[in-house]
């Protein structure tokens, strides 16, 4: 905590001068970020740090493994689900990313090699949601014997499986229909800091190319 607190005194202090205009602008006009950018809670998985954004440009929604549950997913609360309908339907955002990440401990739970005890009984439920995954790594995925493949491949079908269950929410439907809204799938190597994006004419991940 009392890291902390030196940070944000340093904030304060010595980087705001930097931001004044613009959080003057943001607190004026309020928020208005082009993309909704759902993440894990890896703390190595910093949205803005990686694709160095500026506060108000993204939405961000970080959960356990970067899940998207289905819009028709049972439980008292969906928290991902209302941000998903605030992000696409209030704020107007313009793109979706879905971004998984290398060594997802999420994953690793889902493949059952992180034990789960009566005394996590949201996480178990929340992986749950991904049950699907781990169908999928059982019918194509036989091929693979390490275990850092294995882990590999569910996280790349759990951005598909995201990216799929985005389209079953009707503010997505309507956007993606009318052409104002864009669904990406990102995977996120931490070990090299390397991007990549789902190709659907391919159908497969591949570094992330610098636009033209």
């Amino acid at each position: 905590m009392h890291q902390l607190i030196e940070g944000v005194h340093k904030f304060r202090n010595d980087e705001f001068g930097n931001y004044r205009k613009l959080f003057r602008k943001l607190s004026q006009e309020g928020q208005n970020p082009h993309t909704l950018f759902i993440t894990c809670c890896d703390s190595r998985v910093l949205a803005e740090l990686i694709t160095q954004s500026q506060p108000g440009d993204l939405f961000v929604v970080k959960n356990i493994g970067n899940i998207v549950p289905p819009t028709s997913a049972k439980g008292d609360t969906n928290s991902t689900a209302a941000a998903i309908e605030f992000a696409v339907e209030n704020l107007k955002v313009s793109d979706i990313v879905v971004c998984g990440h290398s060594q997802c401990g999420a994953i690793a739970a889902l493949l059952g090699k992180t034990p789960l005890t009566d005394l996590t009984p949201h996480l178990r439920d929340w992986l749950k949601v991904a049950a699907p995954v781990l169908e999928t790594l059982k019918k194509d995925y036989t091929h693979l014997a390490k275990s850092d493949e294995q882990e590999i491949a569910a996280a790349l079908e759990n951005v598909l499986f995201a990216l799929d269950n985005l389209h079953s929410y009707p503010c997505v439907q309507d956007r993606l229909a009318n052409g104002s809204l864009r669904l990406h799938g990102w995977f996120f190597k931490i070990a090299t800091a390397e991007l990549f994006a789902f190709d659907p004419d391919a159908r497969q991940f591949a570094p992330l190319a610098a636009e033209k």
